[in-house]
């Protein structure tokens, strides 16, 4: 019985943790292989803002979720640039100007 206890508590934490963690800080979806994906990492690093970035390239389901939800904004996925940053529910993705995009994030 302390063991089913404990996995329930265990299992509670890890969600509750996983839930805080995806509605607190920025999402940053992003590819490994772009250039504005690593800078715009190490800039939030930098500046020390907590974020979760996900590789859409290797990272299928998060790759369908950010097309729901870019889809939801109704946003354009024809003319989509990476990385996409979803704060606390508003999502925008990077344009012409990369240096006013990183000051949106963390603004």
């Amino acid at each position: 019985m302390k063991y089913v206890v404990c996995l329930c508590l265990t299992f509670f934490l890890f969600l509750k943790t996983s839930w805080f963690q995806e509605n607190k800080a920025i999402i940053v979806y992003g590819s490994d292989t772009c250039h504005y994906c690593m800078e715009t990492k190490a800039y939030l690093k930098e500046k020390k803002v907590d974020f979760i970035y996900f590789d859409v390239d290797v990272n299928l389901e998060k790759q369908q979720e950010m097309l729901i939800k870019l889809q939801k904004a109704k946003i354009s996925i024809e003319t989509l640039t990476l990385p996409v940053i979803d704060k606390r529910g508003e999502l925008f993705t990077n344009g012409e100007d990369f240096e006013a995009f990183l000051k949106r994030i963390t603004k």
